[in-house]
């Protein structure tokens, strides 16, 4: 991972307690970058009040990352302490000290502002918990907007939002993206610039275990200042703002955690509209290697199909999203 250039090297180590440098980009509560007597790197949220007992009540403890609510200058302030202890890579303490800025920013009430960064500490323990706590990339940002693009098209047509979410394999050691009942769909994004072929990873990809295997492609194009655009952060938070049952939302933060998602600003850009999707019935003529078919001991099987070979099986969305 590239190591960004950070705000904690313009402040010098203090001989104790910490040094800190106001954020000046915003203009709700105060918050500062700081560094401590040992070098450590923190993150300061200044709150007005005794906000003890919501912290008590709600604060999530993260391996790697120490969350402090301490004494502030006077009897009436208090100050909410983030700190880079070990284990976390200093680029992700980042993008959580950046995201909490540009959530806080305008945030002028203390309680809402503790609130808010509680709710963040909560989603990022389940990211830290999976096996990604890193930044994607790129590549893995389009698969992840694919395949929550197609998981919008089976709740919005096909299943339930609790169905359509069990559905999705997200982080599994699954052979395909999506499972359910007799039917599975394996999701591709596409560039704009790949227009005659599709990447197949596994030799398990296109090995079906139910009655129908669909390939999808999503046709992904970069457009940053198209308003019918979205970032990986825009699809995330459309979904959770659809999702309307505990269990389908809380499934759905499990899984999007898996795959190594937390809301980083990082995931602003860039900024995707969907050119178009094509599925494909894979039925035993499609052209694919599969494990049942290969030779024993060859394994990490990568390959290549060109889509105008499979157009022959070539299907109607109906087939893969209309209701059964």
């Amino acid at each position: 991972m590239t190591t960004r250039a950070t705000p904690w090297e313009q402040i010098a180590e203090p001989r104790s307690d910490y040094n800190v440098r106001r954020i000046s980009d915003t203009t709700g509560i105060p918050l500062y970058w700081g560094k401590d007597a040992v070098g450590q790197r923190l993150f300061i949220i200044e709150l007005e009040g005794d906000h003890a007992y919501q912290y008590r009540r709600d604060v999530t403890r993260l391996n790697g990352i120490r969350v402090d609510l301490r004494n502030g200058e006077n009897d009436k302030q208090q100050r909410l302490v983030l700190t880079l202890s070990r284990n976390v890579d200093s680029d992700l303490f980042l993008g959580l000290c950046e995201t909490l800025k540009s959530s806080l920013a305008s945030v002028v009430d203390s309680a809402v502002a503790l609130s808010v960064t509680l709710q963040h500490l909560k989603r990022w323990k389940a990211f830290l918990a999976g096996k990604k706590a890193r930044l994607l990339t790129t590549e893995e940002i389009r698969g992840l907007f694919a395949e929550l693009y197609v998981l919008r098209q089976l709740y919005l047509c096909r299943l339930t939002q609790d169905e359509a979410v069990d559905a999705w394999c997200g982080a599994d050691d699954s052979h395909q993206d999506f499972i359910f009942g007799n039917v599975a769909i394996e999701v591709k994004s596409l560039s704009g610039r790949e227009r005659n072929s599709v990447r197949i990873s596994s030799e398990d990809q296109l090995e079906a275990l139910v009655d129908r295997l669909f390939l999808m492609t999503v046709r992904l194009i970069d457009m940053p200042d198209a308003e019918t655009a979205r970032s990986l952060n825009d699809i995330v938070a459309l979904i959770e703002k659809e999702l309307v049952t505990a269990e389908a939302i809380e499934q759905f933060s499990e899984k999007i955690a898996g795959c190594g998602y937390a809301a980083l600003t990082d995931y602003d850009r860039p900024r995707f509209a969907v050119g178009g999707t094509n599925g494909y019935a894979v039925t035993d003529e499609f052209p694919k290697i599969v494990r049942s078919r290969i030779s024993k001991g060859l394994v990490h099987v990568a390959y290549d199909i060109q889509l105008e070979v499979i157009s022959p099986f070539a299907c109607k969305d109906d087939e893969i999203f209309g209701r059964s």
